[in-house]
């Protein structure tokens, strides 16, 4: 795509991998700017893509729409700052560390009560009676 090209959002979803519901929604929140109008159709171009493809990453590596937004500021300043940059992912990173952390403590409960399920030495059914439990 040229500088002066323009696509229209069947396109870029296509280029980006990202649903036309999801663009518009985008657009609708601020994470894309309001795209030009030909007629009726939105047109968009390769600093579009180029946006798009860097909120969808972010998505990917679980960054909320705030914090995407957050950085899209600091992609797009004057001044870029690496150490807001790094600042944020380091917070994102503690967060994911504690996801993690989660998951492994659920997996090991759900585990153990798929091996007492398994066993068919109790009365009723360990997973129910996990579920049921109070924490």
């Amino acid at each position: 795509m040229t500088t002066s090209e323009t696509i229209a959002i069947g396109e870029l979803s296509r280029r980006t991998r990202c649903n036309i519901e999801t663009i518009r929604y985008y657009e609708r929140i601020g994470l894309l700017p309001e795209a030009a109008r030909r007629g009726r159709y939105r047109s968009f171009g390769p600093a579009d893509v180029a946006r798009l493809h860097f909120v969808r990453r972010a998505r990917e590596l679980g960054f909320t729409l705030d914090e995407i937004r957050a950085l899209l500021g600091i992609a797009t300043a004057d001044d870029v700052s690496c150490d807001d940059a790094r600042e944020n992912a380091t917070l994102h990173l503690t967060q994911v560390r504690a996801r993690i952390a989660d998951l492994k403590r659920m997996e090991r409960v759900l585990a153990d009560t798929v091996r007492a399920c398994s066993s068919g030495d109790h009365v009723g059914c360990p997973l129910i009676t996990t579920l049921s439990a109070a924490r």
